[in-house]
């Protein structure tokens, strides 16, 4: 602890971590000795490291586990890598707003208790009612659809628990009917039939997985119905000979019967999909003008933001929620409130191109192909093999699940290195790379790749290529 070098660290970790960290380096460093590991040299060499050895033990034990990484895979929506990137604007939001006090639950204007709702909420009716015309209103009473009504939303902190919050809310006790080929798992083992076992619900399964009619829903409801629930099916598709009831259908008979109809959107997309070439994957708003009167869908998938679960749909309905004890176990706090609030502002001003999620699904497969071209030219070496190829991104995050995007790939080879050692190269770089293996090759996509991070790509590909 006397030698400059190891008495130096003391200045940025203290003291009594120092002395922990070189302990262990000392234990170490016996066991090996006394294992015949090291000969003479060898222990000259690890006695002149031990302050280095003891510098890289304190890193380890007090540095960060959660990192930022860059995402080459492709995947925008990558669960395993935090799903999306939150928007410049939302970063600075929450900095200013939880770097001091905020009127997280206080009414400015009142000088009185609040409510941490009204920040988001405002912003909401603004999207999901700003279309609602009066030419679409009377094309709806045609098309024998009940007019769409003012919405509000509330927020929890993910979508299951915007699912357990809604059916424990509405159907506690009573049946809920849903379709079997509807009763999905995604990751994390989340079960519709669990969640509804634990908000107190009691499922009633109709049709059968791949074939669900709406005379099946009808034929399920009793005096002991609550609830009509549709659930997105995330994660997989079901193709060949399907059937699968309208919703147009479903909102007229929970009209007939009295019955709210509530979907499970998962992903819930404020964006057109169809702009950028993907389609069939119903949006917050298609939902809402169709008469669905719960609609549940995250925040940190499509729509861009923060990991929340939301819930929008009629007033008097959402105000029944927001009464359940539930919802103040399962709310969200001011970092959540502060990114969501950035995030819709810029749906409100159409700079899509803020949100960072947005952004990469509209790059064009000629934008990132130059990016891609500009970035093999610059790192190509003897030992490292850069071909450009065509490919496809995904959406991810269970949105989507057989749309793609077209794309331009780095395939990376690297002379005596398996793909699967080169892979592991580029997560030991700094930052880490996360990248695609497939067919024996390493494939990096620009498109998740942020401009800034460029450079970083860069350094380790270069240090592949020159040195192993």
């Amino acid at each position: 602890m006397r030698d400059p070098a190891v008495r130096s660290l003391t200045e940025s970790y203290g003291h009594d971590p120092v002395v922990d960290a070189t302990r262990v380096v000392l234990a170490r460093l016996r066991q090996e000795i006394m294992s015949g590991l090291l000969n003479e040299d060898a222990l000259e060499l690890a006695l002149s490291g031990l302050a280095g050895a003891v510098e890289n033990g304190l890193r380890q034990a007090l540095g960060y586990s959660l990192r930022s990484v860059i995402n080459a895979t492709g995947v925008i929506l990558h669960t395993n890598l935090g799903r999306a990137p939150l928007s410049d604007a939302a970063i600075e939001h929450i900095r200013e707003t939880v770097a001091s006090y905020s009127n997280l639950e206080f009414d400015l204007a009142a000088g009185a208790r609040g409510k941490r709702d009204v920040h988001v909420d405002r912003l909401f009716q603004r999207l999901l009612n700003a279309d609602m015309d009066s030419a679409e209103l009377r094309s709806a009473g045609r098309a024998g659809v009940p007019a769409p009504t003012q919405t509000a939303t509330i927020v929890v902190n993910n979508n299951a628990a915007a699912v357990l919050l809604a059916l424990n809310t509405l159907a506690e006790g009573g049946e809920v009917v849903v379709s079997r080929g509807e009763l999905v798992e995604i990751g994390g083992s989340f079960r519709i039939p669990d969640v509804m076992a634990k908000s107190g619900a009691i499922l009633r399964e109709v049709g059968t997985t791949n074939r669900t009619r709406t005379a099946d829903y009808e034929a399920a409801v009793t005096e002991r119905t609550r609830l009509l629930l549709r659930v997105h099916r995330s994660n997989f598709e079901i193709t060949g000979f399907t059937e699968r009831a309208p919703t147009v259908e479903l909102v007229a008979l929970a009209r007939k019967r009295g019955v709210p109809l509530m979907e499970d959107l998962g992903s819930g997309a404020l964006f057109d999909l169809r702009s950028v070439g993907i389609g069939g994957e119903p949006g917050v708003l298609d939902s809402l003008r169709s008469g669905v009167d719960i609609v549940t869908y995250s925040g940190d998938k499509l729509l861009g933001g923060p990991q929340a679960g939301l819930i929008s749909g009629g007033s008097e309905l959402i105000a029944r929620l927001r009464s359940n004890s539930l919802f103040r176990a399962l709310r969200v706090d001011k970092l959540v409130y502060a990114a969501l609030e950035a995030t819709l502002l810029a749906y409100i001003r159409r700079d899509h191109d803020a949100i960072p999620t947005l952004r990469m699904m509209r790059l064009s497969k000629e934008a990132i192909g130059e990016r891609a071209e500009a970035l093999a030219a610059r790192v190509a070496g003897p030992k490292l093999k850069v071909e450009i190829v065509d490919g496809e991104s995904i959406l991810g995050g269970g949105a989507a699940p057989s749309s793609v995007l077209p794309t331009r790939l780095l395939a990376l080879s690297c002379e005596d290195l398996s793909a699967d050692e080169l892979a592991a190269r580029l997560r030991s770089s700094e930052p880490p790379i996360i990248a695609r293996v497939e067919e024996g090759r390493v494939l990096l996509d620009l498109r998740t790749v942020f401009p800034e991070q460029g450079a970083a790509v860069e350094r380790a590909l270069a240090a592949l290529g020159q040195n192993r």
